[in-house]
């Protein structure tokens, strides 16, 4: 199945290019959002901050990252994917050393608020500028650009961690990681597309997002919930209710990473199989069968299954949802993905809380449950994928 079926007629050696470059700058993006986590440890016990208080300070960087892209969206627009993906890049650089370095709770609130910033302005032209590579390669790429991401992900917490392991003072790691990240911005962006054929959108304005944008936002909402759940809850429900020690209980949301970068990496062939539609009906579905099968089968075993599953079966879906945004007739695609991608991080913030409130009520396997059924809803709506 193609993207378009009549694909935007130009020569290969560009398109190639700037396929290579979007790769790179979804790397880029996962290993500098990655970077972030080990060094979460270190700036708790120089603060001297308590689970409380370093909750409230990292709810900066999920707001920051909400609160810029729809103007991001604008500016994609106004000035182009390319200038904003090398200029966020190089600015995202910046923030990791003054995390490493922040001397108080109110400058690593700053600096949080800063790098989501410049983390959600890349997310966003990024989105848009893979969605014009799409459009003039005509083929599906838009979940092996996200694999990427997701290895990139996997690379950034590994590295900052090895890089601490050899001894490493906290700054020099992090110095370290943004020269790289930094290097990797400057090498491709002579890559990346300098238009967009997304001039018959016309002006752009400010608007809240309506119709079909907002149902894809929902949807996108959903999925990420799914994915924020396995984050923030996964390690819970295994201790809790499956027997796992602490030290292990990190073992769920390995499967479900690894199951997620793989089924990213492998996605596009398959969306081409199935179609659009049917890929995300198959994998919301293998998603709700994953919580089912974690929540209700008490052999531990089972419950790492599920969490696969899950990983497997929403690997595709916000793919898949920002690649029709980006297609929207009469719609910028960089303030379409804007929208969908701030509804969709907002599941991501505010569907971990949702589902300790529904625990709190009931059971976290009952809210498991319960995240399942909206992934059924979200199978049931595939249609809004059509091409």
């Amino acid at each position: 199945m193609r993207v378009t079926s009549e694909p935007v007629s130009t020569s290969r050696e560009p398109v190639t290019a700037a396929i290579r470059a979007t790769r790179l700058i979804f790397l880029v993006s996962g290993i500098g959002m990655a970077a972030w986590a080990p060094m979460v440890p270190y700036a708790k016990a120089r603060l001297g901050l308590d689970d409380a208080q370093l909750g409230l300070i990292l709810l900066a960087f999920g707001g920051g990252s909400m609160v810029s892209m729809p103007f991001v969206g604008w500016l994609s627009h106004r000035f182009g994917n390319r200038r904003v993906i090398v200029a966020s890049g190089l600015l995202l650089c910046l923030a990791l050393p003054v995390l490493a370095l922040a001397p108080s709770a109110a400058v690593l609130t700053a600096a949080l608020l800063y790098f989501g910033v410049m983390l959600g302005a890349v997310d966003v032209a990024m989105n848009a500028h893979a969605v014009e590579v799409e459009r003039r390669d005509g083929r599906v790429l838009m979940s092996g650009f996200h694999g990427l991401f997701s290895v990139g992900g996997l690379a950034g917490a590994a590295g900052m961690s090895a890089l601490l392991a050899l001894g490493l003072p906290l700054p020099v790691s992090a110095l370290a990681v943004s020269v790289l990240l930094a290097a990797l911005v400057l090498y491709l962006r002579n890559g990346l597309l300098s238009e967009v054929d997304d001039a018959e959108t016309g002006h752009a304005p400010f608007r809240m997002p309506r119709g079909v944008v907002l149902l894809l936002g929902l949807l996108c909402f959903v999925s990420f919930m799914a994915e924020g759940s396995m984050l923030d809850w996964s390690a819970v429900f295994l201790r809790d209710f499956r027997g796992f020690e602490p030290s292990s209980a990190g073992i769920g949301y390995a499967c479900f990473s690894i199951a997620m970068a793989l089924g990213r990496l492998t996605g596009d062939r398959l969306i081409q199989r199935l179609g659009t539609v049917w890929a995300v009906r198959a994998g919301a579905g293998l998603a709700a069968l994953g919580f089912v099968l974690a929540a209700s089968v008490s052999w531990p075993p089972a419950s790492l299954c599920g969490f696969v599953l899950i990983g497997l079966g929403a690997s595709n879906i916000v793919p898949v949802m920002f690649s029709a945004a980006g297609r929207l007739p009469g719609t910028s695609p960089a303030i379409s993905i804007a929208a969908v991608t701030t509804l969709g991080y907002a599941g991501l913030l505010s569907g971990p809380a949702l589902i300790g409130f529904i625990s709190k009520l009931s059971s976290l396997p009952l809210a498991m449950v319960v995240v399942a059924g909206l992934l059924l809803m979200v199978a049931a709506s595939a249609r809004i994928v059509r091409r």
